[in-house]
């Protein structure tokens, strides 16, 4: 059940984080003030991001696959289905949610509207490039290395 919640929740934070993103570039290239729709879509693109770390860190504890992860770490290393799931896919979203919420307090504290969407476009660009490169997509395995 968790991992139907942490499944849908991925779609949520990429339809946010897309959205934050489009609205930093047209901030940026359109030189737009900054708005409470832009506040917004780096609000909800945080929010999606911590229910999905609190999904996750619950899966940790109860998921057979982290299990078998964590209790053998020296093999976990060596398997690249149990490495991804045991260490890169966390270290990787702990990074993304860090770049999220510094984002958004860099954005709060920041004087004018073209320096709210500039850094908007970078931390949250950012955060969604890493994102994308955690989620186990389903061509991940069948390249053979993943994306590293």
């Amino acid at each position: 059940m968790l991992n139907y919640v942490h499944s849908f929740l991925r779609w949520a934070i990429l339809l946010a984080g897309i959205w934050a993103v489009i609205r930093s570039l047209r901030g940026v290239t359109g030189k737009t003030p900054f708005t409470a729709a832009d506040s917004k879509a780096g609000l909800f693109f945080m929010i999606f991001c911590d229910l999905q770390l609190l999904v996750g860190l619950i899966l940790m504890f109860v998921s057979p696959l982290a299990k078998q992860g964590f209790a053998d770490m020296g093999v976990a290393m060596k398997t690249p289905v149990l490495r991804f799931f045991t260490v890169e896919h966390e270290v990787m979203a702990v990074i993304a949610i860090a770049l999220v919420h510094i984002g958004k307090s860099k954005i709060k504290k920041a004087a004018t509207d073209a320096q709210k969407h500039k850094l908007g476009l970078i931390f949250f660009g950012l955060a969604l490039i890493v994102i994308l490169a955690l989620i186990p997509w389903p061509f991940r395995e069948a390249l053979g290395k993943g994306w590293f």
